[in-house]
């Protein structure tokens, strides 16, 4: 017997939009199941039925694809933005399927970010559970006081938040800049930020180079790269 799942993921799982945007489609009376009416988009099917958006038939994506590209700074991981920033879609070729970011990277942060064309494959590889660990390169402008970094390994209290232990130590320095590498599982928003600006340490620079075992790799801004998977990952 088939598996149901409910018809706003199963279209966003064939990679025709986002789950918020295929609500939004259900609520404007676009969507039909075995050409009637869905009313709710909490109305489940299955592989075997007739999905339609419009005049177009949905079908989901059998084969599970994921790719790596580096972000410029200054590029937004979002679809749309009111502010009309650039976004990180913008750089991906045009014949490629409609991609997910698995996780995002803020706007003036750059490396590696992870594209996927499956809802459920990107979810996955967010969980905490896997405990998959981000690596970034931070460059701090002048020096820092070591005591500070095993402050952080020691796990901190920002503003309320208890941000948990993370590996941090100095891969180089000089009078002008310092270079951390810094290895981390929970990932709160924007937690590495939140660090240096409790420390008042001014980021020149903040590159993801890993995530799990998918590195950054050689590529330059703007590349994108596909990566062979296993869907066990």
């Amino acid at each position: 017997m088939q598996s149901k799942i409910r018809i706003a993921k199963y279209i966003a799982n064939a990679g025709y939009c986002s789950r918020r945007d295929a609500e939004k489609l259900i609520e404007d009376r676009l969507v039909k199941i075995n050409d009637q009416l869905c009313v709710h988009p909490s109305d489940t099917v299955t592989e075997k039925d007739k999905i339609t958006v419009g005049k177009k038939i949905i079908k989901l994506n059998q084969t599970i694809k994921l790719w790596k590209i580096y972000k410029p700074i200054k590029y937004i991981c979002s679809t749309k933005d009111e502010h009309n920033r650039k976004k990180i879609f913008d750089l991906i070729p045009k014949n490629l399927p409609r991609t997910i970011s698995i996780g995002r990277l803020d706007f003036m942060s750059e490396g590696l970010l992870l594209l996927t064309n499956n809802g459920d494959f990107a979810r996955k590889l967010e969980l905490p559970a896997k405990g998959y660990e981000r690596i970034y390169r931070v460059c701090i402008r002048g020096q820092i006081d070591v005591k500070n970094l095993e402050q952080i390994n020691n796990g901190i209290k920002i503003d309320g938040i208890f941000y948990k232990k993370i590996k941090i130590k100095i891969d180089k320095s000089n009078k002008n800049f310092t270079w951390l590498i810094a290895k981390l599982k929970e990932g709160k928003n924007r937690e590495i930020r939140n660090i240096c600006k409790h420390f008042s340490w001014h980021i020149v620079k903040l590159i993801r180079i890993q995530f799990g075992p998918y590195k950054l790799g050689h590529l330059k801004e703007g590349q994108i790269e596909e990566i062979n998977i296993k869907t066990n990952a």
